[in-house]
């Protein structure tokens, strides 16, 4: 697992084969040998000024300094609503109300049980419930973005949550980010995480989007797209989408 720190706000069940969209087959094809994006990718404004310039620094870590990554909840027990972003206020969030899983794999395919999933992102209106975010879009009082889950003996999670919306970033003019749920995956250690983002099929925004043209492949790049899924979809009350995230083929965020 590759650690990694996210550019967005900081917060606060049935068996299923991998999706096509995100897993990778080790019999049927092969991963590149690095299909993260690189540190400076010019369309994408913010590396230009985070990228490094000159070699790194490698001095010896401390162990205390390391333990300082957290998960964003602390070390609380995983609550009985933290999966569930629609039941954690009196009443009920504006949107369209989905249901996301999928499952946690290592680069074999073997499912990572018993791993903290965290997923943040904006509301149906685009605007995050953040003092730094001053997106002229309402704020919903019955959505704050943020949940948890820990993936269970097959590697599975499962959050349910509102469809959130497209937002401008100012990135270059008349930018807009694709709607996105933010992922951080746990490792055996706080100092091993993944952050990566999962988008939505059929988004017309993708083509304008540097943070997800930074990926260098296409077929990189289509790992980051859920699958809507008919049978993840419960009647007359929310659509479902499948996405899963493999350890060391899921693209992640670099700062």
């Amino acid at each position: 697992m590759t650690t990694a720190d996210s550019p967005s706000p900081p917060p606060p069940a049935d068996p299923a084969p991998p999706s096509p969209s995100s897993t990778v087959s080790p019999s049927s094809s092969r991963v590149p040998a690095d299909p993260h994006p690189p540190h400076l990718s010019p369309g994408y404004g913010s590396t230009v000024l985070r990228a490094p310039s000159h070699p790194p620094l490698r001095p010896a870590l401390d162990p205390e300094a390391a333990e300082l990554l957290d998960p964003v909840y602390g070390h609380r027990p995983v609550g009985e609503l933290d999966h569930d972003l629609t039941r954690q206020h009196a009443g009920e969030p504006i949107g369209e109300r989905i249901v996301v899983t999928g499952r946690i794999l290592d680069s074999g395919g073997r499912p990572v049980p018993n791993t903290l999933v965290e997923v943040w992102q904006a509301a149906a209106t685009g605007r995050y419930a953040h003092p730094l975010d001053r997106h002229p879009a309402p704020l919903d009082p019955n959505f704050t973005g943020f949940g948890r889950c820990l993936t269970d003996a097959e590697g599975r999670y499962r959050f349910v949550t509102i469809k959130p919306g497209a937002y401008p970033w100012r990135n270059h003019p008349n930018a807009w980010r694709p709607a996105h749920i933010h992922f951080s995956v746990f490792g055996t250690a706080f100092t091993q995480r993944l952050i990566t983002q999962m988008y939505f099929p059929g988004d017309p925004l993708f083509a304008h989007d540097p943070i997800l043209g930074s990926v260098p492949e296409a077929r990189d790049r289509e790992r980051l797209v859920s699958a809507f899924d008919l049978d993840v979809t419960e009647p007359e009350w929310a659509l479902g989408y499948r996405w899963d995230v493999v350890l060391g083929a899921t693209p992640f965020e670099e700062e």
